[in-house]
C-alpha cells in the first residue's frame, strides 16, 4: 500500500506546482557552490595519481593531497597531519575504527563498550564482532538519550579495548559528554572512538579539547561530496587495515585517493568551521520556531530528546500518537516537504527506530515519529510552511485511526 501510495504521490507532484521545503538535512545536505569550484581542477588539471611520483603530474597530485590534509588537520586541530586518514564514507570509517582497533589489540583483550542508540555502522559491526569471538556491552541511555560517563566507567573491565560513544545522535540530536567520557578512558588506558558524522557543522570540534583517539566524520553532512569520509587516528594508536592493497594512506587503507572528493571535503569543513557561530545560531533560530509551531498546533504529541540544552542546533524530532510515521512523510511529501523518520540508512526497515526505544518509548509510539533537520538554508518561511501544512496531515490520518476515535470519545 505504502508503495502506491508513493507512487501517486510521485505521480501528483510532476502534474502541479508546490513548494519545495527540505527537512532532512540530517540525512544529507546540498553541495556548496564554493565546494564545486574547489573540486573542479581534480577533475581536469590536477587529476594525476598522488602514488604515481616518477613524473609532474603524479607529483602534483601527491602535493595537493598533502595541503588538503593540512587544511582538514587545521580545521579539527589535529597536533599532525599524518592522523588525518581519508576513507570512502562515514561508515567505512567507523567500520575501520571498530574493527581495526579490535584486531590490532586482541593481544589485549576482546571487550568493547558502545551505546544502544549508535548509528548501525557501528552497531552491525559490533555484531560482527561479537560472531567472531570479541565481547560487547551496549550501554542502556536515559529517556533524552544521554549515555552516563558513570556507567561507561563502571562497564570498563581488565580485558575492555576499545569504547566507542558517538558525539550526537543523528535521530534525536542528543549532543554526548563525549570530553568526559575522554577522560575516563583515558584514565583507564582504554582507546576511545567518536562517530562525529552527526556533529560536524553543527558544534565545535576541536581534536586537542575533545581528547579522543579516534574520530569519524561524512563529508556530504555539512555541505560536500558524497562518497568520501574521514577517520582520525591519534599517533600512537594502533590499528588493522580494513581495505588491502596498495600503499595508500601511508599504508593503512589501499585505494587511489578520491583527490576531487577530499578537496571538496576539505573545502566543506574549512567553511563549517569558519561559520560555524552563526551556523548554529541561524539553526537554533529555526529549530526553536519549528518545535513551538508544532507544540502549539498539535496535541499528543512528544518532542524526542533533550529540550535544548544538550541538543544539536539543527534537529527536531517528534512522535504523533495514533499515526503511523510512513503516512506522515508520504503525506508531507505531497505537499514538497521532505522529511524522514529517522536514519537515512534505515528508511527501508518497517521496524520501530531502535533509538526511540532505547530512550523507552513503546513500539506504537516510536513508529509514528518525525525527524525535521533545518539547514542554514532553511528560511522562517519554510518552517512556517512546515507548522501549517503538517497539523492537517496528523488529523487527517488520526481520523482515520480506530484507536484516535476512541480518545475522542473520552474512553480509557
Amino acid at each position: 500500500m505504502f508503495e502506491q501510495l508513493f507512487k501517486c504521490s510521485t505521480l501528483i507532484q510532476e502534474m502541479i506546482f508546490m513548494n519545495s521545503v527540505y527537512m532532512d538535512n540530517n540525512a544529507t545536505t546540498s553541495l556548496k557552490k564554493e565546494v564545486l569550484d574547489a573540486m573542479m581542477p581534480y577533475y581536469t588539471d590536477i587529476y594525476g595519481n598522488a602514488s604515481s611520483k616518477f613524473y609532474k603530474k603524479g607529483r602534483d597530485a601527491e602535493q595537493a593531497l598533502y595541503k588538503l590534509r593540512e587544511s582538514v588537520a587545521k580545521s579539527l586541530n589535529a597536533k599532525n597531519v599524518n592522523e588525518i586518514y581519508f576513507t570512502g564514507s562515514g561508515c567505512e570509517a567507523d567500520n575501520w575504527a571498530i574493527k581495526g582497533i579490535a584486531l590490532a589489540n586482541k593481544s589485549k583483550g576482546n571487550h568493547i563498550i558502545t551505546s544502544k542508540i549508535e548509528h548501525h555502522a557501528i552497531l552491525s559491526t559490533c555484531e560482527y564482532l561479537e560472531k567472531h569471538g570479541f565481547e560487547v556491552t551496549y550501554l542502556d541511555v536515559d529517556e533524552y538519550g544521554f549515555v552516563s560517563p558513570k556507567a561507561v566507567e563502571d562497564a570498563i573491565k581488565d580485558n575492555t579495548i576499545l569504547i566507542s560513544i558517538m558525539t550526537a545522535n543523528n535521530e534525536i540530536g542528543t549532543v554526548e559528554p563525549i570530553k568526559e567520557i575522554a577522560e575516563i578512558a583515558k584514565k583507564h588506558r582504554v582507546i576511545f572512538h567518536t562517530d562525529a558524522v552527526q556533529a560536524i557543522g553543527h558544534m565545535k570540534i576541536d581534536l586537542q579539547d575533545l581528547g579522543v583517539d579516534l574520530l569519524s566524520l561524512s563529508a556530504h553532512k555539512f555541505h560536500g561530496p558524497k562518497g568520501v569520509g574521514m577517520l582520525y587516528i591519534r599517533n600512537g594508536i594502533r590499528i588493522d587495515n580494513l581495505i588491502h592493497g596498495g600503499g595508500q594512506e601511508r599504508g593503512k587503507r589501499a585505494a587511489t585517493e578520491n583527490l576531487a572528493g577530499i578537496a571538496g571535503l576539505a573545502k566543506a569543513l574549512e567553511l563549517a568551521t569558519e561559520n560555524l557561530d552563526e551556523n548554529i545560531e541561524h539553526a537554533k533560530k529555526m529549530r526553536n520556531r519549528l518545535i513551538e509551531g508544532i507544540r502549539k498546533n498539535i496535541p499528543y504529541c512528544r518532542l524526542n530528546g533533550p529540550e535544548d540544552e544538550g541538543r544539536l542546533c539543527n534537529n527536531v524530532n517528534f512522535s504523533f500518537q495514533y499515526v503511523e510515521g510512513e503516512s506522515i512523510l508520504m503525506m508531507l511529501d505531497m505537499k514538497g516537504v521532505a522529511a524522514s523518520s529517522g536514519s537515512a540508512c534505515a528508511s527501508g526497515s518497517l521496524d520501530p527506530s531502535h533509538v526511540l526505544i532505547a530512550i523507552g518509548l513503546p513500539h506504537e509510539i516510536a513508529h509514528g515519529s518525525l525527524r525535521l533537520s533545518v539547514g542554514d538554508e532553511t528560511t522562517e518561511e519554510d518552517v512556517d510552511y512546515v507548522v501549517e501544512v503538517l497539523p492537517p496531515i496528523i488529523q487527517r490520518l488520526r481520523d482515520m485511526s480506530p484507536l484516535y476515535e476512541g480518545v475522542e470519545r473520552g474512553d480509557n
